[in-house]
């Protein structure tokens, strides 16, 4: 049986850019492939500057990876609402994202290879 989840090593070095300001840049990013969804790359806590995230009580449940947690992005200009997600306790099949957040792409918040 086919793995829902796979969890590799994220090729190249990734970038988060919101309202202009990196937030987050990682040689060590993950790559998350779930189903046929698109590929999520998840960032390591310690490549995050944390000090522009602020938690949220937003959560969601996920069957396979478990419950994520929120954050806000905030910037000198806008705060992104529940912009960034964590699995604090992931799932089994998801384990090796503990300790690392993603990034939903919007207006202002850009995830890139460069």
């Amino acid at each position: 049986m086919q793995k829902h989840i796979t969890v590799r090593p994220a090729e190249g070095t990734w970038v988060v850019r919101a309202g202009g300001a990196v937030i987050a840049e990682s040689a060590n990013a993950l790559e998350l492939n779930e189903g046929d969804m698109p590929f999520v790359i998840y960032f390591p806590r310690s490549d995050v500057a944390m000090a522009f995230l602020d938690a949220s009580a937003h959560k969601t449940t996920c069957p396979h990876k478990g419950e994520a947690s929120y954050f806000d992005i905030v910037s000198k200009s806008k705060t992104y609402t529940n912009a960034v997600w964590s699995y604090e306790t992931p799932n089994a099949d998801a384990a090796e994202i503990k300790d690392h957040l993603a990034f939903g792409v919007q207006d202002g918040v850009l995830v890139e290879r460069i």
